[in-house]
């Protein structure tokens, strides 16, 4: 039987099956268009989550900000430049989870580690300054946790975290260099070591074994890849590694941050999101930071103006200091050097460094100090005749002690 077409019934036509009808054809396209969606959907809430758990890790600092609000008109004022100057601070509390077992806490905490980070306008490079816990300085009148004040005085430079945290740092530092500090962050021990482990630990070359208990660290000479524990023992450790000086102790941490930079920038952390994820979580999970950072695109617009500038520009310096003369155990400033440095950072001037030569003799130790003291001199008087920054007097890039993150290559 046939029908009107000469088809056999239940044959198809001739060089193949048939198509399918149209209307299946659209449910087949709603379904792909409908499960398509639901991965954007799935794909977007899972995104969204993880953006709300990073921004809620991050703990702001409401009573630094409200306390530098307090003291606005004795502080710096801002340049308007585009630079960025950041406080960052270790603390050395016991307090928090992690953190007992470096000792007993009794409710007080010091600045570990403080180092002054300057970012240009051009961000085509970075300058980290070291500033010793030890050095004397003048502490303004700060408000204690307790709700008191304490009197301005003159003291070493940790001080100023235990009486009255970052604000008190903060107006310290700012009242020691004159410059306005934009933002800060606080890191405690248990932090550093998460954000180390996050990123796979750092390698370090060590020419002589350690063993020091204090800093839970022995290790043999030559090549290690440090992770928490150990990486926390390396950059805290005074009394087993070269002299026992906090000098000695700061050159040590530049290098390891020299080290953790090129280890983010080398294996791509910054770029990758599966790697970029676990740095971001243990990062905003372990520090305190002011309003102005304490959010995750904050962080990230940080991140995203630093992370192109090449290694051998990011630096790393201390604060020229010497033995302070009634305790050799304290540091005071070296001048007019530390004045230039400071002067440079403040006006978003270059800062070039220079690694110590190990071989230069006294003789011609001396002679750098004279000509350097020389070219402040002259820098000074340029400078009281209105002629520096006019192209009348050029003035000369200073040049300190220090290292670069290009240098931190463990041979």
């Amino acid at each position: 039987m046939t029908d009107r077409a000469g088809i056999p019934d239940g044959a198809g036509p001739a060089g193949g099956p048939s198509k399918a009808p149209a209307g299946r054809r659209r449910r087949m396209l709603r379904w792909i268009g409908l499960g398509l969606a639901l991965l954007v959907l799935a794909g977007a809430a899972v995104g969204w989550w993880l953006y709300v758990k990073l921004d809620g890790n991050i703990t702001a600092d409401a009573s630094a900000a409200a306390e530098l609000e307090r003291y606005e008109r004795e502080r710096p004022a801002h340049l308007g430049t585009g630079a960025q100057n950041i406080l960052l601070i270790g603390s050395d509390s016991r307090a928090g989870a992690g953190n007992s077992g470096y000792g007993q806490d009794r409710g007080t905490q010091r600045s570990d580690t403080t180092i002054l980070l300057h970012l240009p306008k051009d961000r085509r490079s970075a300058t980290a300054v070291s500033i010793p816990r030890d050095l004397m300085t003048d502490v303004p009148s700060c408000l204690k946790p307790d709700g008191t004040r304490t009197g301005e005085r003159f003291v070493q430079f940790n001080w100023a975290f235990e009486w009255g945290g970052a604000a008190c740092t903060i107006r310290t530092v700012e009242k020691l260099t004159g410059i306005r500090i934009d933002h800060h962050m606080v890191v405690d021990f248990g932090g550093f070591k998460r954000m180390v482990d996050a990123v796979g630990g750092v390698e370090v070359c060590l020419k002589e074994p350690v063993d020091d208990a204090e800093a839970r660290l022995r290790l043999t000479a030559g090549r290690h890849l440090l992770r928490g524990e150990q990486a926390l023992g390396f950059v805290r450790a005074r009394q087993s590694l070269g002299n026992g000086s906090d000098t000695q102790r700061m050159q040590r941490q530049q290098q390891f941050l020299g080290s953790l930079v090129k280890k983010v920038q080398g294996n791509g952390v910054l770029l990758n999101p599966a790697r970029l994820y676990p740095v971001l979580d243990a990062a905003t999970s372990s520090v305190t930071t002011d309003p102005g950072l304490a959010s995750l695109r904050g962080l990230y617009e940080l991140v995203r103006s630093v992370r192109d500038i090449p290694t051998e520009q990011v630096k790393f310096l201390t604060v020229p200091r010497r033995p302070y003369p009634s305790n050799p155990n304290r540091d005071e400033l070296v001048e007019p050097d530390a004045h230039r440095l400071f002067r440079q950072l403040r006006e978003d001037r270059p800062v070039t460094v220079t690694p110590p030569d190990p071989e230069s003799d006294r003789e011609g130790a001396q002679d750098l100090r004279e000509r350097a003291d020389a070219r402040a001199e002259d820098e000074s008087a340029a400078e009281a005749d209105g002629k520096i920054g006019t192209g009348a007097t050029p003035t000369p890039v200073p040049t300190f002690t220090g290292t670069t993150a290009g240098q931190a290559d463990c041979r």
